[in-house]
């Protein structure tokens, strides 16, 4: 069955909905863990541009026609993390809630991809 524009528009809707719940959800919590002492302002930094992206992700929805530039941005946002979380995991330096939010990440990825080129199949 061919992507008309009406359900990849509506897939890409569902897709950034449910990565921006999920996402608003999950990282707020890293703001109540033990970060690293030495590396304490970066961890907060990355929570804070992690829960950024969950507003990029809200907008993109809202009108992916219009934003369907950014989705290959958004996937390299889930990459940027999913690979090294379980990079890290696989060498015993990561914990097994971060190798699982990694593996989350890289899920949305998938996910984002597939709405990219369905968006891109049904212009």
């Amino acid at each position: 069955m061919p992507d008309t524009p009406n359900s990849a528009v509506t897939f890409a809707r569902r897709v950034y909905i449910i990565a921006a719940i999920y996402g608003f959800l999950a990282v707020p919590a890293l703001y109540f863990t033990d970060a690293p002492d030495p590396h304490r302002l970066l961890y907060f930094a990355f929570a804070g541009i992690a829960l950024v992206f969950q507003g990029v992700f809200l907008v993109i929805a809202r009108d992916p026609r219009r934003y369907a530039a950014f989705l290959p941005l958004t996937v390299f946002e889930k990459v940027s993390f999913g690979i090294p979380a379980l990079a890290f995991w696989s060498q015993g330096q990561a914990a097994d809630d971060m190798a699982l939010g990694g593996a989350v990440d890289l899920v949305f990825a998938a996910l984002f991809v597939a709405a990219w080129l369905k968006m891109r199949k049904a212009a």
